[in-house]
């Protein structure tokens, strides 16, 4: 795809055909009132629109103009947030950033996986993995994908910093980061209440509390309180009485920060949160049944444990699939078959300090430090009996993945960022400690009932409840991590349009564990792994002419290693790393009317961990969830573009297009897994299986739009808000080892606000809004299976459908 701006004429004309079919570049937030002072004059034959707003982020750990920072960087907004009615991070699943995927686990919203620029872990959620793009609250990490689908507080923006990170953010940032930056208090009286309903029985309300600041012999000290709930009920119900359905959260929590300044330069914040996340998995559908066209089983042989085409028993079938079984349908509002599931609940807390000691106008000394935990309990029964174990008469089905996760972590950094002449530089300390277990079941919780002639379901039962705590457990393990970390990064301006910039990180990981149960059998199992290394950066800006700017970047980042807890003997994996190359141009045109980035990349990833997934039917039935990491040969290749257009064409209208190429390809890995099941059928069978592997949620193109549009109403300040976006991603893989994609995705959503409607002449302002997402009640599944495409047929989860309401905020 390409852009270009020569002509005006053609400029514009670009961006009203753009307009009518997608629009977002988040950098271009909702339009805003002009500033008091006047504007500059506009380019000769351009409109005399609103200038697009500078935005500042701290993505080099000191404020700066995005435009003069070179990074790609995608912003989202306090606006954006509230027009996409974004209420936690997985509702950026719709490709909001193109370049930033966000899914599920499994079907599961109780953690999520997250990834940029094709650095995507497939599983992460597991106590010795590890992420590939960080993820950060207020600076600081959070070292689990559990957790983070908590209800978003506050938010002044989420910064989407695209690319390795390896310098400034560390460890686990091969990828980029993800930084969420939250609302300070500002000392003065003020806030804003909201509440809302919707569709699915859903519900909101926030409540977010400015105090004035109080003058104490020892500074001043001022307060924010923030609250949050959010609730939906299940978009596919469960026909089982007195249990809960598919894709229904209720989310609450809280959040009190204080902003201390004991003397000038001097300002200590501190805050504490506390959040929990009620929610049940997405449903998983089958898709289809027997599509490699076997033949169907009639007989089933208990002694043999196989169906037979006939009674002579000579040929094997595929297991029939019982009458009340649906599969091949869109997305279901209810269940086929009902089964025990209840909510999982999530649990996250932390306490933060950050220091921050103005020593003279060109130094910064910083602190951040942080407790933070996050527990899990997952109950999982979304399959049914679209997955497997397989039909066998009067035998038990629909796999309840019981699991817990319990996580702790203890993080300091230590700044200073100062300028000296003309270099700006920062430096660093860092020290990051965690512990983390699990522990995971698979009861199987219904039971058919077959008829004793032609073995064929005529329904179910559920089994006793009180059992399912009691099932063998599948595995339980615990790791420890410990990372300390010096950085350095200075950027030198030795003449005015020439920026040179060089830094470097030595990191040194320590990390160890064991699995001491598999399959309900203690084991001794464990890991050590110790890894120290450097991540150097390189970049060179130039700025061609007053708003544009160019920069060619050299980077290097990495993952670290570490041991699968689903394995059968806790195999460790080394770190992979990756090497990144980019060119980038950052431009505002006609008096900023007009801002078009570009960004070109070429990563190179070494010792790749690649994930080899098998559910494996055990001799009680159950299905165990098997799963390998192994490092892969060779190097895998990523190649990118990136291209973010904003415009301004006239005053009230914003135009925003994002657009990203993504191209990936990995040398094929060892599957372990094929060769230990091999081995079981034939212990002489030693032969190494190598297979194709894949990147996985990764579109080769997504496309981003959005519209916004703001229309003043009397001369009290009274606004009409207008905003449309749409969605589009290629289909993508969704599992390392499987050669099958999802569904192609295309999502629009819309929100309409009559906004600061007066209340009083206290300055009490009032908005009402409607909003929805998946406007055009669009269907797709977003995460495909065919493991079990010989035994039974592929399994998926569709997307959320339309969800709509409306709301109405007071500020005061």
């Amino acid at each position: 795809m390409s852009f270009t701006y020569t002509l005006r004429t053609g400029l514009l004309a670009g961006v009203g055909a753009a307009a009518l079919v997608v629009t977002p570049a988040f950098a271009a937030a909702a339009p805003q009132a002009a500033e008091a002072a006047p504007a500059p004059a506009p380019a000769a034959g351009l409109p005399d629109g609103v200038p697009i707003e500078e935005i500042v982020v701290t993505a080099t750990k000191r404020e700066t103009n995005l435009q003069k920072t070179p990074i790609s960087i995608s912003v989202v907004g306090a606006a954006d947030v509230k027009n996409r009615h974004v209420q936690s991070l997985i509702d950026l699943a719709d490709g909001a950033v193109p370049s930033l995927r966000v899914a599920t686990f499994e079907a599961r919203q109780s953690a999520l996986t997250i990834g940029l620029r094709g650095i995507v872990p497939g599983d992460a959620n597991q106590p010795a993995r590890e992420q590939g793009v960080g993820v950060y609250l207020d600076g600081v990490y959070l070292g689990r994908q559990h957790g983070l689908n908590a209800g978003l507080f506050d938010i002044e923006r989420i910064e989407v910093l695209k690319g390795p990170q390896g310098t400034l953010f560390g460890r686990n940032t091969e990828g980029g980061a993800l930084s969420m930056v939250l609302k300070a208090p500002t000392g003065e009286f003020g806030g804003r209440a909201t509440a809302g309903f919707g569709n699915y029985g859903s519900y909101t309300g926030q409540v977010h509390l400015d105090l004035p600041a109080i003058n104490t012999g020892l500074g001043s000290l001022a307060f924010k309180l923030d609250g949050v709930i959010m609730h939906q009920d299940a978009t596919t119900k469960n026909p089982l009485a007195g249990q809960v359905g598919w894709n229904q959260f209720h989310r609450y929590g809280g959040r009190v920060a204080a902003r201390w300044k004991p003397v000038d330069g001097l300002t200590v914040d501190l805050a504490f949160d506390k959040s929990r996340d009620e929610n049940t998995p997405f449903y998983s559908q089958l898709l289809n049944y027997n599509p490699l066209g076997k033949p169907v089983g009639t007989v089933y042989d208990s002694t043999k444990k196989a169906w037979y085409t006939d009674s002579t028993l000579t040929t094997k079938g595929i297991a029939p699939l019982p009458g009340m079984v649906k599969y091949g349908f869109d997305r279901l509002d209810v269940a086929d078959i009902g089964v025990p599931q209840q909510v999982s609940i999530d649990k996250t807390q932390g306490f933060s300090s950050t220091i921050k000691y103005k020593v003279s106008p060109s130094l910064e000394l910083r602190s951040i430090t942080a407790w933070r935990t996050v527990s899990d309990a997952q109950w999982d029964n979304s399959g049914g009996a679209h997955r497997t174990p397989v039909y066998v008469p009067n035998a038990n089905f629909s796999r309840y993945s019981l699991a817990t996760l319990d996580q702790r972590q203890f993080s300091t950094e230590l700044q200073a960022v100062g300028s000296i002449s003309n270099i700006d530089y920062v430096l660093g300390l860092y020290y990051f400690s965690e512990r983390a277990n699990d522990a995971a079941r698979t009861p199987n919780t219904n039971k058919w009932v077959s008829d004793p002639v032609t073995q064929l379901a005529t329904g179910y039962t559920i089994n006793d409840p009180s059992q399912y705590p009691l099932a063998p457990t599948a595995r339980a393990s615990i790791a420890y991590a410990k990372s300390y970390a010096a950085y350095g990064q200075a950027t030198w301006t030795p003449i005015s349009p020439l920026h040179l910039t060089l830094g470097g990180r030595y990191t040194s990981d320590r990390k160890n564990g064991s699995l001491f149960t598999v399959n309900g059998a203690a084991t001794d199992f464990t890991f050590k792994q110790n890894n120290d290394r450097f991540d150097p950066l390189a970049v060179i800006a130039y700025d061609v002419a007053p708003g544009v700017n160019a920069y060619v970047k050299y980077a290097t980042g990495y993952r670290a290693g570490g041991a699968s807890s689903r394995s059968l003997n806790y195999r460790a994996f080394g770190p992979e790393e990756v090497k990144s190359y980019e060119l980038g141009l950052k431009t505002e045109l006609f008096d900023r009317k007009v801002r078009f980035n570009l960004a070109g990349y070429i990563m190179d990833r070494n010792n790749s961990q690649v994930d080899f997934n098998f559910f494996v039917p055990q001799p009680d039935g159950t299905v165990r969830n098997t799963l390998e990491t192994v490092n892969a040969l060779g190097t895998t290749k990523i190649r990118g573009v990136e291209a973010d257009l904003s415009v301004r064409p006239v005053d009230g209208l914003a135009l925003g297009l994002s657009y990203v190429y993504t191209h990936t390809k990995v040398p094929p890995a060892r599957n372990t897994v094929q060769e230990q099941l091999n081995q079981q059928i034939d212990p002489t069978n030693t032969a190494q299986v190598f297979q194709d592997v894949y990147i996985v949620y990764t579109p080769e193109n997504a496309l981003s739009g959005t519209i916004d549009y703001d229309y003043p109403i009397g001369g009290a300040g009274t606004t009409l808000k207008l905003h449309l976006d749409a969605n589009y991603a290629d289909a993508a893989y969704t599992f390392d080892n499987e050669p099958v994609k999802a569904d192609k995705t295309f999502v629009v959503n819309g929100r309409i606000a009559l906004a600061d409607i007066r209340m009083s002449d206290a300055g009490q302002k009032l908005t009402i809004s409607g909003w929805a997402r998946n406007l055009l009640n669009n269907s797709f599944v977003y995460r495909r299976s065919n493991a079990n495409e010989a035994v039974l047929g592929d399994y998926g989860n569709f997307n959320a459908p339309r969800t709509y309401g409306i709301e109405a905020t007071i500020n005061f």
